[in-house]
């Protein structure tokens, strides 16, 4: 049986640098011997491969036009530029406007004599050391070059994207004092499928500064790497190749203004986000399999029991459940009797009957996440801000809207319901495998004879054995902060730790959905022939059928590990719970709960 891979390769790995790649100096300084070809095969060290955090991703391209204003992107245009082949954005011409004017208010605030954090002053500890008109360029480099610091693998090209498009909407605010055409660099150059390489590991919370560095170098041209069609490559040739300036000067405000702020976690957080949604959507078809299997009571999803709750995320969970069982006769009083049980199992255990309210609860919080992100994405979101006095003159105030405390705590929250999710699915998992427990299964989901054949006992510990690390990384870091830069910064956010712990456990909770899944769909094939003549749940049909699409079903004991990462790659890249959905968009033909008696 052939396995379907996930698409093209999406996500920049890092290993040792070559000395050759390591960052140079300005391009119009750099020694240009070396051809396009050489320099190519300088970035061997780097390669595109597959990017987990971001999949699934569209099986047809897909180009994204925007017009940016500051006040207008949606949660699903950030979703629609990270799933983009390409994007065409612009800078709307009443921001455009408004940019012109505000940044002619704020050199005249400079003329007049304030004194203006980074900009004519220095920056973090160094805040009292005042700058000289003549040093204002070099202080943009400099800036840049100090603060690209950040270690570790890259961000995905689309990831990358949406945080330069969101630091775009965030300066058409016109409320940080930056010229029009820095957007329009930043346009440029994405526009024409060039992004930075920008190193997920340094920010503290407390504005993506590293990152946003390491971006800002390539818009003005050092000679960094970046990534573009031709995968790896020098930032100075793909803008040569795209026919763009090799450089770009920013002027007084404006390197500060690129770098500070919450774009680059504000779009980890979203592909973080999308693709918990898409777990949420594949546990919810590895559970309507587990309920076919042990022929759960449907009474536990009755939409009465529910709408007393008076939770709508627990009213949709429930009517996501019904709609993938709608139609099951194994789920009955006539389904339960195939396998023996004459009597009235009265309620199942607490693990099935509590999972409506705790899919509601991880639905309450992916929505409150997009509300979050939404805010964000249209936010004055870095330090120093211009701002408009009753007068209507402008004025440059300092404040903190960097900080990422709601993003962080707001990722430490859904850390934590994936992870009890991870534990429920768990905790399902080993019903299956017991068989008092799933009312008469065979004992470890053996295929053939017990006893000769362990069956899947070992396939539950796999899942099991993630769950402590599952665990520690849901610990609430966005919490633990102390104080850097002389003091100067002595509260953190720490918000990009809580993204990162996020995306680590999704990984993991990739596992143990795989596992869910997996032992569910052997439950089903082990009682078929008992349950033949009746029919399974419209969408548990679906589902089933698209797993073993892929995965053989269980006879006698054979190597796992093929099909563990088989069934792992169906719920990583995306196909489980694009087939569920794909349940639910015809699901309005039947009558929620409408079962066979």
């Amino acid at each position: 049986m052939t396995q379907k891979r996930p698409g093209p390769s999406r996500q920049a790995r890092r290993a040792s640098l070559p000395e050759k790649l390591r960052a140079q100096p300005a391009v119009a300084s750099y020694p240009r011997e070396e051809s396009a070809d050489q320099v190519s095969s300088g970035l061997a060290s780097l390669t595109l491969t597959d990017g987990p955090d971001l999949l699934p991703l569209p099986d047809s391209p897909k180009h994204v036009r925007l017009t940016l204003d500051g006040d207008s992107l949606t949660w699903a245009d950030a979703v629609s530029v990270l799933e983009a082949d390409s994007v065409t954005v612009s800078l709307a011409e009443s921001a455009r406007e408004l940019m012109t004017y505000t940044r002619s208010e704020a050199l005249r605030q400079l003329a007049e004599g304030q004194r203006v954090y980074g900009w004519n002053q220095a920056l973090g500890p160094l805040k009292d050391h005042a700058l000289a008109d003549d040093d204002q360029l070099q202080f943009q480099v400099n800036i840049l070059r100090s603060h690209a610091a950040g270690v570790g693998e890259y961000l995905s090209p689309p990831i990358a994207r949406l945080a330069l498009i969101l630091r775009a909407n965030a300066l058409a605010r016109a409320t940080s004092g930056v010229r029009p055409e820095v957007i329009d660099r930043i346009l440029a150059v994405l526009n024409s499928g060039i992004t930075p390489l920008m190193p997920e590991i340094g920010s503290l919370g407390t504005g993506d500064l590293q990152p946003m560095a390491a971006a800002g170098l390539m818009l003005i041209g050092e000679r960094v790497p970046a990534a573009d069609s031709t995968g790896i490559t020098w930032a100075d040739e793909a803008l040569r190749r795209a026919g763009l300036p090799a450089s770009f000067a920013l002027h007084a405000g404006e390197a500060l203004s690129l770098i500070s702020g919450s774009s680059v976690l504000s779009a980890c957080y979203t592909a973080a986000v999308r693709r918990a949604e898409y777990q949420l959507d594949a546990f919810l078809g590895a559970f309507s399999m587990f309920c076919e299997a042990t022929r759960a009571e449907l009474q536990a999803f009755d939409l009465r029991l529910h709408a007393e709750r008076h939770i709508p995320q627990e009213m949709l969970a429930t009517t996501r459940i019904l709609d993938l069982v709608a139609g099951t006769e194994w789920m009955t009083p006539g389904g339960r009797s195939r396998l023996g049980e004459i009597r009235p199992r009265v309620q199942d255990s607490t693990s099935v009957r509590s999972t409506p309210h705790k899919v509601a609860s991880v639905l309450r919080t992916l929505d409150e996440a997009k509300q979050f992100l939404t805010w964000e994405s249209n936010a004055s979101n870095s330090n120093p801000l211009l701002l408009r006095c009753e007068d209507g003159s402008y004025e440059f105030v300092m404040g903190g809207n960097w900080d990422c405390s709601v993003l962080g705590h707001s990722a430490h929250s859904i850390n934590v319901h994936m992870t009890d999710l991870a534990v429920l699915a768990k905790d399902l998992a080993a019903r299956l495998a017991n068989e008092l427990w799933s009312y008469g299964l065979p004992a470890s989901l053996s295929g053939g004879k017990v006893g000769l054949n362990s069956g899947m006992t070992l396939v539950h510990a796999v899942a099991a054995s993630l769950i402590p690390e599952i665990h520690v990384r849901s610990t609430p870091v966005s919490s633990l902060s102390f104080p850097l830069k002389g003091g100067q910064e002595d509260h953190n956010t720490m918000a990009m730790a809580s993204v990162r712990n996020l995306v680590s456990n999704l990984e993991r909770i990739d596992v143990v959905l795989a596992v869910l899944a997996l032992m569910s769909a052997q439950g089903i094939d082990l009682i078929s022939v008992a349950m033949s003549g009746l029919s399974l749940g419209a969408g548990t049909q679906r589902v089933h059928t698209m797993v073993r699409s892929v995965i053989d079903r269980l006879e006698d004991d054979r190597y796992m590990t093929d099909d563990i990462e088989r069934m792992i790659l169906l719920v990583r890249g995306g196909r489980l719970g694009v087939e569920v959905r794909d349940c639910w968009s015809t699901a309005n033909l039947t009558t929620h709960g409408e079962v066979a008696s």
